[in-house]
């Protein structure tokens, strides 16, 4: 590569620093010797040529990698790029000053600033999140939400190597702490000197407020505790849930639960995730009403979805947070053995919940999410867990994300369904096939069921057959299940 494409990539980088506002005009000079330094680079002459982003943002990477600062790996590369991106990142200060700023517009001024300044600054890797497969599937609940994660790069043979060689610090403790910011990361964990993390208080206690890398969803973003202290789902967490959203009324928060198999992947971090996204859940209708004493300006209903949800609506918060304590109270020792629900075995605790709380014409709302982490012999991994004959599409355990209704999927599962696809067309054996074989069951069955399988339908059905197998999932992971069994047993 030649230092003339070297400077153009630069300028590229700058023009873009600026356009977004990342980049005041008036360090734009200070920001490109501090580039040039990074690169190595000693001289330098403007140039006409320019690249769009992120390519002048990957030429700088690979003239970094030709040069040998770095290995050319995706974890390496990662590293080098988000330290470029961070001196083009505004300090934190500014935008938390920013972030107030347009909050006294409005909370939705505010939130519409800071998710697009945490995908111009790269963050939030826009060209990444594009890749994601992403589509809805029509099922006896409605329609569920599927995706497809490929924004997470594969690993380098290489980079987990690097990993295993080097120590752990220990600093920062986990990716939720607040010393993340600024981070210059290692081969292990990533780099976040483009991170920024709102400084919000809930319930009195001062917390962080960042989107997620990912973007699972729309404006998908973390709320933890600025103290690394463990999840505990308990009365004081509704107190939490709503302080946030009475701040932020146009996002929802919820909770993964606190137990293994039921609970997300950090435990560790007391964090919860929310956004500005109406999920399938939030869209069930009601399936039949209850009424708790003492609490009739609570109302109480279950709705209709392969989970089990209790959903509380109020016009007062303290009142619907006190039941919902109550409610948590009762689940956490309550036992049906007839129903297959044990509170513990051996002493090992079973029953929590997932619980998300929003805004709902002016009232709040609260649903409750009933889990059980119990294992047998037939299911080791999770009796509410997706059962074995599932696995082949997702064998992961079911968090917030796919409780509300949005599957998502490993990565695999896209060459997986293209070479499916053609399998079957072809008419080939897949049980023959080391990669298909595992989706021979699933495919003849659907196939049975869709005689009308051709070419220009093949994608579609799949699709929809994928969503099928989502919606069983959810009924795997749905304590009361929806039959007159389920149902009779979750109103004794």
């Amino acid at each position: 590569m030649t230092t003339e494409t070297v400077w153009a990539a630069l300028d590229s980088l700058l023009d873009y620093a600026e356009d977004r506002g990342l980049l005041h005009p008036l360090d734009e000079t200070f920001a490109r010797n501090t580039l040039l330094s990074q690169l190595g680079l000693e001289g330098y002459e403007e140039q006409e040529r320019r690249f769009d982003f992120p390519e002048c943002l990957d030429l700088l990477c690979d003239y970094a990698a030709q040069e040998g600062m770095i290995a050319d790996t995706v974890a390496e590369r990662d590293l080098f790029d988000t330290k470029l991106m961070g001196f083009l990142t505004p300090r934190p200060s500014e935008v938390v000053r920013e972030f107030r700023a347009r909050y006294a517009q409005s909370p939705k001024a505010a939130t519409d600033y800071f998710y697009t300044l945490s995908q111009d600054c790269n963050y939030i890797r826009r060209d990444r999140i594009a890749k994601d497969e992403r589509w809805t599937a029509e099922t006896k609940y409605g329609k569920l939400e599927i995706s497809v994660n490929l924004s997470k790069p594969e690993k380098d043979p290489r980079d987990i190597a690097a990993a295993k060689l080097k120590k752990a610090s220990g600093y920062p403790k986990c990716l939720l702490c607040p010393e993340n910011v600024g981070y210059a990361g290692t081969v292990s964990h990533p780099a976040r000197q483009n991170l920024r993390v709102m400084p919000v208080m809930v319930n009195g206690q001062l917390w962080g407020f960042q989107y997620s890398p990912y973007v699972y969803y729309n404006e998908h973003c973390i709320v933890m505790n600025s103290r690394h202290t463990p999840m505990v789902i308990d009365r004081g967490v509704f107190d939490k849930l709503f302080s946030f959203v009475e701040q932020f009324p146009h996002y929802f928060l919820g909770s993964n639960a606190d137990l293994p198999i039921v609970g997300g992947s950090i435990l560790s971090h007391e964090h919860f995730q929310g956004g500005h996204h109406t999920f399938p859940m939030e869209k069930a209708e009601r399936e039949f009403g209850f009424e708790v004493p003492d609490f009739d300006d609570v109302d109480c209903c279950v709705v209709r979805y392969p989970m089990t949800v209790l959903r509380l609506n109020a016009q007062n918060k303290d009142r619907l947070c006190d039941l919902a304590g109550k409610i948590l109270a009762k689940w956490r020792t309550y036992s049906d053995p007839a129903a297959m629900v044990f509170a513990q075995t051996d002493g090992e605790p079973h029953n929590t919940v997932t619980p998300i709380a929003r805004m709902r014409d002016g009232r709040y709302e609260l649903d409750l999410v009933l889990r059980n982490n119990l294992t047998t012999k037939e299911h080791p991994m999770g009796l509410y867990h997706p059962h074995k004959e599932l696995h082949h599409i997702k064998k992961e355990n079911i968090g917030l994300i796919e409780v509300m209704g949005l599957a998502v999927l490993p990565g695999r599962l896209k060459k997986e369904m293209a070479d499916l696809r053609e399998a079957l067309l072809k008419g080939e054996n897949l049980r023959e096939n080391e990669t298909l074989s595992k989706h021979a069951d699933w495919a003849e069955a659907f196939l049975a069921r869709h005689p009308e399988f051709n070419a220009e339908n093949a994608e579609a059905i799949i699709q929809y057959e994928i969503g099928q197998v989502f919606a069983r999932v959810l009924e795997c992971a749905g304590v009361y299940k929806c039959t007159e069994a389920g149902r009779a047993a979750l109103k004794r």
